[in-house]
């Protein structure tokens, strides 16, 4: 999953983040330092949806809001149905 996660991350950013250079992915990689902004990261999930086939912020019964790159992809997999 980690792999898919982070080749549509970078999918986005090339789209969306106006030719800035592309972020070094590691799990300490803070997510509002990346490049990318609220809808870029809106983009993001819903592209996930499409490639993972579930959005786990709406299956997930508590809110949560990762900080790192490591959490947002913990989160995919802990949410996963």
């Amino acid at each position: 999953m980690r792999k898919v996660i982070e080749s549509v991350f970078l999918e986005v950013f090339k789209r969306e983040a106006d030719g800035d250079p592309l972020p070094d992915i590691t799990e300490t990689m803070i997510l509002l330092d990346s490049g990318l902004d609220s809808l870029g990261f809106a983009i993001l999930v819903v592209e996930l949806e499409g490639r993972l086939g579930f959005d786990p912020f709406s299956l997930s019964e508590e809110a949560f809001y990762p900080q790192t790159f490591g959490e947002f992809i913990e989160f995919y997999e802990k949410n996963k149905p």
